[in-house]
């Protein structure tokens, strides 16, 4: 074969990848081809695929339909890790590193070198960790406790793990997200270097800036499909989003076309009058997640928050429903200084919260539906801290029928109920003190469509009733019930979107693009 066609030829293939679980389709139609020494860009709005494309071009699972190649040869069988090492590595959002072990360590786990006996030769470790280290310019000691280290030098840390197995080919899943612009900066210029020696990157962002800056090629997942690959050069920053969006961005909206058609549904705003429910003033996370975050509600008033993985933007929500302590800034729900660290102060304070995840945070599954709904108000059910049991079956079924909850009563176990009936129980208990402030994190992830509508209806209910509402989402339909959304981008607010926006300005924000 002759060198020509080794550097055209695809160092990876992916080609007509399908993949279900159960009747939900993850992948419908997945595609993906990089050509050797390049820094491809995987994009797409959450939900489109990539996630799921990158177990499957790592190994972690298999597709239902299609094929995958590595420079012209079958992927290996899932069962041979080995095999797979020597072909693909992805570093994750999160360092994979043992944080307690030193750089070395990491680099050798579980195949240190040994010496006489059969025991780690340290020194040996510590040389080869310090060849490896030179051989790729990672410029980090091998004796190195890892957690001291910065989260772009960890990252590089695993990347040169990856290449000391014999892989040329790394997957870069979010690596931005925790870095600030001199950071991101270096890691981009690492990116470079390694490209020159031979090394392609998959780069996965939701920060389209950050594609323009490192990466040759692009391609785009939309609901499960491929949409379409090519040159970032010859891809104007508009017409990406329009890939993304599914939604012309050159022209606005069209004639004749309602704003239900292209975008959010202009809604009549609270007065300008209505009184100011929360105010938000200089917030600030712990380790800048978010930062000088300013927010008001009004009365009746229902305002968006959105934002990627790595906006800060539920770390945000999070702090306000007592969750965390920001390390600045106040926020007031009424005039009086909401408690942040403590979930049953912010309870008792006005606040109601559906958190990010009902698995984990919203339900205990071992108890009942009368249970979880009612365990934000048992101090209304009773007295001296007895909970009358009649009182406490009674407000359950009031919140069933309120909410619309498909079950056979408050004694059924609420691991019984389906996805959307479960998250109805997660709202019931967030409803039940009539909060002033209303949080919604992800209020409709995994839902049905029937009880998406259900529990957005609540949204509209709970304006009317007065409450100010955060609705902190990934999904577009939540956040067009909003009178307005915030963007946040790299913890601070960026833009802001009055109801009546169109998809496609909506994701030009959550991606750092500029339109002007």
């Amino acid at each position: 074969m002759s060198a020509v066609d080794t550097m055209t030829r695809p160092l990876v293939a992916a080609e007509g990848i399908v993949k279900r679980y159960g009747p939900t389709v993850a992948l419908r139609d997945g595609r993906l081809t990089v050509v050797p020494g390049e820094s491809h860009a995987l994009v797409g709005r959450n939900g489109a695929g990539k996630s799921t494309l990158v177990s499957i071009l790592t190994g972690l699972q298999a597709p239902d339909a299609g094929t995958v190649s590595f420079d012209g040869e079958a992927a290996p069988p899932l069962a041979d890790r080995d095999a797979w090492r020597r072909k693909v590595a992805c570093v994750y959002q999160k360092p994979t590193v043992v944080p307690g072990l030193t750089v070395a360590e990491n680099l050798f786990i579980n195949r240190q070198p040994t010496g006489r006996g059969g025991f780690i030769s340290w020194r040996r470790m510590q040389a080869r960790a310090a060849e490896l280290l030179d051989t790729w310019d990672v410029r980090v000691a091998p004796e190195a406790i890892t957690a001291e280290l910065k989260v772009e030098d960890r990252q590089l840390v695993e990347i040169a793990r990856a290449l000391s197995f014999g892989a040329r080919f790394i997957i870069l899943d979010e690596p931005t997200a925790q870095l600030d612009n001199r950071e991101i900066e270096r890691l981009f210029d690492r990116m470079r270097s390694l490209q020159e020696s031979g090394v392609t990157f998959l780069f996965i962002s939701h920060h389209l800036q950050e594609v323009y800056e490192v990466c040759q090629t692009v391609t785009v997942l939309r609901d499960a499909r491929w949409i379409t690959t090519a040159p970032v050069a010859d891809l104007p920053r508009a017409a990406l989003v329009e890939a993304m969006a599914g939604e012309a961005v050159a022209g606005e909206t069209a004639a004749g076309e309602t704003a239900a058609e292209s975008g959010a549904v202009a809604r009549p705003a609270p007065p300008a009058d209505a009184p100011l429910r929360l105010d938000v003033r200089g917030l600030t996370g712990a380790g800048g997640v978010f930062g000088d975050v300013d927010l008001t509600i009004r009365r009746g008033e229902v305002v968006g928050l959105a934002g990627s993985s790595g906006s800060g933007k539920i770390e945000l929500a999070e702090s306000l429903a007592g969750l965390h302590t920001p390390t600045a800034g106040q926020a007031e729900l009424d005039g009086v200084r909401l408690p942040f660290g403590d979930v049953s102060a912010a309870l008792r304070a006005g606040v109601g919260c559906v958190p990010r995840d009902r698995h984990e945070q919203g339900l205990v599954s071992g108890m009942t539906i009368g249970d979880n709904a009612t365990m934000s108000v048992l101090d209304r059910l009773g007295r001296y801290g007895l909970v009358g049991t009649t009182a406490k079956r009674s407000f359950a079924r009031d919140l069933i029928q309120r909410l619309d909850i498909h079950a056979e009563g408050p004694e059924q176990p609420v691991s019984d109920l389906s996805g959307g009936n479960a998250q109805k129980v997660v709202m019931a208990r967030a409803l039940a003190r009539d909060p002033r402030l209303l949080v919604l994190i992800n209020p409709t992830a995994g839902v049905d469509v029937k009880s998406k509508e259900s529990l957005l209806a609540r949204v509209d209910s709970a304006r009317d009733d007065g409450t100010a509402v955060l609705v902190v989402s990934d999904e577009l339909d939540d956040l067009r019930r909003c009178d307005r959304v915030l963007v946040l981008f790299h913890g601070r607010v960026v833009a802001e979107h009055p109801a009546g926006w169109n998809d496609h300005e909506l994701i030009a924000s959550i991606e750092g693009v500029d339109r002007g």
